[in-house]
């Protein structure tokens, strides 16, 4: 399966009157190298297992894999994650045919907003909303297994 995706810094938190949905994320990685992934997630009731490949040139489309698993093997594997549990809240908000995932981290990473919307293809245009700030799509930095291993509060 592919994930296309984009994603944006956000510049303020109007996104929450917005959001149909919230849920609380805490996630780790079993493995993490340029070439994938391994991240257990538990996402409010449910664990998940997700396996994801090197991304593309541009950084919007790559590999990934995911099983639900419940969520008591998701507690137990993240007792063997490597150092730098996420966690975050995850904000869902429709806007025209998408839906804008906003993750507002805590712990480590506190001060960070991020948006993104998953497309069917790398062109397709989509409705941007106004708290929706410079795009980062294919930055490292802000990958999730980034900000594990180097936390938002050590930036310079």
């Amino acid at each position: 399966m592919e994930e296309i995706e984009r994603k944006f810094l956000v510049t303020n938190t109007d996104f929450i009157d917005e959001s149909n949905v919230q849920n609380r994320i805490v996630q780790g990685y079993l493995n993490s190298n340029p070439s994938r992934t391994v991240r257990v997630r538990i996402k409010g009731e449910k664990g998940f297992l997700t396996i994801k490949g090197k991304g593309n040139n541009s950084g919007t489309t790559r590999f990934e894999w995911e099983k639900e698993i419940p969520v008591s093997e998701a507690e137990l594997l993240l007792q063997l994650c490597e150092k730098g549990i996420i966690d975050k809240i995850r904000y869902e908000i429709p806007l025209g045919k998408h839906t804008f995932e906003v993750d507002v981290f805590s712990g480590e990473n506190q001060g960070l907003i991020m948006a993104e919307v998953e497309l069917s293809n790398e062109h397709e245009s989509f409705e941007k909303p106004q708290w929706l700030g410079k795009e980062v799509t294919g930055d490292k930095k802000y990958y999730n297994s980034y900000l594990s291993e180097h936390s938002f509060k050590t930036w310079k």
